[in-house]
């Protein structure tokens, strides 16, 4: 998992807390942007210790070189262009089969007066 979101998300491990279960924060820059923890050692929150996040996304710059370490990392994806948001999106799923996709702004924002 750190290999991917490291290779493709171009993230790195950095600092966490000291938890009593295994885990890893990734960064972009110097911003935690993405908490990994080991489930398999955590006791259920609820009765029902199914997982429910259906997705999850990130705002990006550069769609053209990114979708260029898509291709050379293999990973399959599909791009959908929001016609009036203003924005291209990417999905994609990890190694373990999260659904993420990143959000690429195809106009600048404009100032607000």
């Amino acid at each position: 998992m750190l290999q991917w979101y490291g290779d493709v998300l171009g993230l790195h491990s950095g600092p966490r807390p000291d938890f009593p279960f295994a885990g890893a924060w990734l960064y972009a820059g110097e911003v935690a942007v993405i908490h990994l923890i080991d489930i398999g050692c955590l006791p259920a929150i609820s009765s029902d210790a199914s997982l429910r996040l259906e997705h999850f996304s990130l705002a990006a710059t550069g769609i053209e070189a990114f979708e260029a370490r898509l291709a050379a990392s293999r990973t399959h994806y599909q791009r959908i262009a929001l016609a009036d948001g203003g924005l291209v999106q990417l999905h994609m799923r990890d190694p373990d089969g999260n659904h993420l996709h990143l959000d690429f702004a195809t106009a600048p924002c404009s100032a607000v007066a």
